[in-house]
């Protein structure tokens, strides 16, 4: 198999059959498809004996479940084919050649490993579409290093990225929130090379029971999450203004007032250096203007200048 489509599924079969019908009428037919399952109960099984004639899947069910990202993993663990196109259930391909344009781009940069596509948005409930596109400065940005992927994450979720099968840097499983672009950082530091597709080749479905939506802004997820990443990746990325600015933004928007509101937050190590400096500096400014978009982007890049 060239491709192997991995998609971690959880309960609603309805997302899945979609899912699995936009891979049927794709024109590129060379791909196998793994369904790791990590639902309570046999509800997607049916599923994978309805589309064998139609699709090359190969199931497995989780017992007992696997959660985010371990599911991920295990779907990208078990993919055979020389590329693998990860795309969570409620997601689904947006064009009949998406797996085509994927695979041509990627055949054609034999030195590349990652690529990734513009998108679609679209609310479950009410089926508003939008659609994504990564901006030349942010691609600028991607090139110069992939810690300003800590501007926000412009690549988007997993389900637009393309990957080369050659060890992938498969996701973190002690991470929730942070856990698609940390990804992605450790798969470009391999290389630093990527192809973007500006063509929307992948629906996101957005509705209330992902990850990304009950962990946004819970203090108790994010606060852990940042000082581990810091501590994985170390202090030094903080150099880029871009990861500085993320920081500076986790602390004030979370409250973070001193040390010991980190360790509250459920961080059990020492808080780095760096962000008891950061945690000092922002004390000294009023509540008002540290709330203050242009005023407090105006004192972080005074912090930032300090700090390198």
């Amino acid at each position: 198999m060239k491709i192997s489509v991995c998609i971690p599924a959880y309960k609603n079969a309805d997302y899945l059959r979609r899912n699995l019908d936009a891979l049927c009428t794709q024109t590129f037919k060379d791909f196998e498809v793994i369904v790791s399952d990590d639902s309570p109960d046999d509800s997607l099984a049916p599923l994978m004996a309805a589309y064998a004639d139609q699709l090359a899947i190969v199931y497995f069910k989780n017992d007992p479940a696997k959660g985010t990202p371990a599911n991920w993993n295990l779907a990208m663990e078990k993919a055979t084919g020389q590329y693998i196109k990860l795309i969570h259930d409620d997601d689904w391909m947006a064009a009949d050649d998406s797996l085509q344009q994927y695979f041509d781009a990627m055949e054609a940069n034999p030195g590349v490993d990652f690529c990734f596509s513009a998108f679609y948005n679209v609310h479950l409930d009410t089926g508003e579409k939008a659609p994504v596109f990564c901006n030349k400065f942010n691609l600028w940005l991607l090139r110069k290093s992939p810690y300003n992927l800590f501007r926000y994450n412009f690549i988007g979720p997993p389900s637009g990225v393309f990957v080369r099968n050659n060890e992938p840097a498969f996701y973190d499983e002690r991470l929730k929130w942070l856990v698609d672009f940390e990804g992605y950082i450790r798969q470009l530091k391999k290389n630093g090379k990527f192809i973007y597709l500006n063509q929307c080749l992948v629906n996101i479905g957005l509705g209330g029971e992902q990850v990304t939506q009950y962990t946004k802004m819970v203090k108790e997820i994010v606060v852990p999450e940042s000082c581990y990443l810091l501590q994985k990746h170390q202090p030094e990325i903080l150099n880029h203004i871009w990861v500085y600015d993320y920081y500076w933004r986790m602390l004030r928007n979370l409250h973070i007032h001193s040390p010991a509101d980190v360790a509250n937050a459920g961080w059990a190590d020492p808080v780095p250096l760096v962000l008891q400096k950061m945690i000092k500096f922002q004390q000294k400014i009023p509540g008002t203007l540290l709330k203050a978009g242009p005023v407090s982007k105006l004192f972080m890049f005074t912090s930032y200048l300090l700090h390198r």
